[in-house]
């Protein structure tokens, strides 16, 4: 494959998640808008490989994080924008139990991380985050640990039905 083509990709596909994620600015898209963005770039690590994944990935956090709303910004940052690329490798590991305690480690982690950032660096109160006040963060990360559940799984079958019905089509393309 030709480099303008893997640029193009590249440039074309961290663009698309930059403009989903100033969608942000829309009430109540703050957490799934991040995680929709995040997709598109697990796409540049199946077509390239992770040194591709991982440019594009920074191209697009500067960016979100320049023009997006905050909050959106940092979790796509600090945790779905990385997320799926990480997830192709955490899955190599054969292991199954071993394969979860990673991905909700590296969740909860980031998560937490992203919050404190939040808070402390974007100077957005906790009673500001919530009806629940100093409670929401907590509430936040019971709810956020199911709901990353069911994103990882629906990760999986997006990965999966994209290699089944576009990758051998956008593979042609790039030729």
């Amino acid at each position: 494959m030709k480099r303008s083509k893997q640029i193009a990709l590249c440039g074309v596909l961290s663009s698309l998640a930059v403009v989903i994620m100033l969608l942000a600015y829309f009430p109540y898209m703050t957490f799934a808008l991040p995680a929709v963005a995040g997709i598109l770039l697990c796409i540049v690590f199946l077509e390239l490989n992770y040194k591709w994944a991982v440019g594009a990935y920074v191209c697009a956090a500067i960016i979100t994080l320049l023009l997006c709303e905050k909050e959106a910004a940092v979790l796509f940052v600090g945790v779905f924008g990385y997320y799926p690329i990480v997830k192709i490798f955490l899955e190599k590991i054969p292991v199954r139990p071993l394969v979860y305690f990673l991905k909700f480690l590296l969740f909860n982690v980031a998560i937490v991380v992203a919050y404190l950032v939040i808070i402390f660096v974007f100077h957005i109160p906790i009673e500001d985050m919530g009806a629940f006040g100093k409670y929401t963060l907590f509430i936040l990360l019971g709810l956020g640990n199911v709901m990353f559940f069911v994103y990882d799984l629906a990760l999986s079958r997006v990965i999966a039905m994209y290699l089944k019905l576009l990758h051998p089509r956008v593979r042609h393309i790039l030729r």
